[in-house]
C-alpha cells in the first residue's frame, strides 16, 4: 500500500507548532522557525509597565497605540514573521492587515521586547529583521546582559550602533514615536 506524504512549508509547520504548544510564542525569522515559552513574571510586569509608562506619556492623543504580541509582517523572506512583545503602532493599524494575524512594517513606530530564554533572537536576527523592516526604534531590555540596547533610524537595512544604557540610568524614547519619554532600566530589567 502506498503512502503519500506531503511536505510541510515553513509557514504550515509554524502553524502546527502553535497548536502543539500553547502558550508559546511561534516566529519564522529569516527562514528559522522558532518557538518561544510563556514569559515569567519579571518579563510580563516590565511589559505592563512599558504600557502605563506609554499612556502616562499620552501615546493615544498622540494618534498611536500600544498592544503586546501583536506580528510584525517581516520582508527578510516570503514567510518571515514576528511577534514582538510590545510595539507602538498607528492607531488604524488594524487596517494594514498582511495575513496570519501579522501587520505592515510600516505601522510600527517602535518595537521593545523583553529577553528570555531566546534571547539570543532578540540580539540577532531580530535586529536584523526589524532594520530591514525600518522599524524606525527597537528597544532591547537585554536581561541576560543586564542593559538595555536602544536601536534607531535604519540606513538601507541596518541599525546603526545601538546607545547602550545600564542600571540607574533611563533610556529616552526617541521624539519619532511621537511623546517624550524616559524608561528606566531597571524597570525594562525587571519589572520593579
Amino acid at each position: 500500500m502506498a503512502v503519500l506524504q506531503h511536505e510541510l512549508t515553513l509557514s504550515e509547520a509554524a502553524d502546527l507548532l502553535s497548536r502543539a504548544l500553547p502558550g508559546h510564542r511561534v516566529e519564522i525569522l529569516q527562514g528559522r522557525l522558532t518557538a518561544t515559552p510563556p514569559p515569567d513574571g519579571s518579563h510580563a510586569l516590565s511589559l505592563t509597565k512599558l504600557g502605563r509608562a506609554f499612556d502616562r506619556a499620552g501615546i493615544v492623543e498622540a494618534g498611536h497605540e500600544y498592544v503586546q504580541g501583536v506580528g510584525l509582517w517581516l520582508p527578510t523572506l516570503p514567510d518571515d514573521y514576528a511577534i514582538p512583545d510590545f510595539s507602538i503602532v498607528d492607531e488604524d493599524f488594524r487596517d494594514a492587515l498582511v495575513q496570519k494575524n501579522c501587520y505592515a512594517p510600516n505601522v510600527f513606530r517602535l518595537v521593545a521586547e523583553v529577553t528570555s530564554s531566546n534571547w539570543s533572537d532578540d540580539l540577532g536576527p531580530k535586529v536584523e529583521c526589524y532594520a530591514e523592516a525600518g522599524i524606525p526604534v527597537y528597544i532591547v531590555a537585554d536581561r541576560k546582559h543586564d542593559e538595555v540596547l536602544l536601536y534607531r533610524d535604519p540606513v538601507e537595512g541596518k541599525y546603526p550602533s545601538p546607545e547602550r544604557y545600564k542600571r540607574g540610568q533611563n533610556v529616552p524614547v526617541p521624539e519619532s514615536v511621537g511623546v517624550v519619554l524616559d524608561l528606566s532600566v531597571d524597570t525594562l530589567l525587571d519589572g520593579d
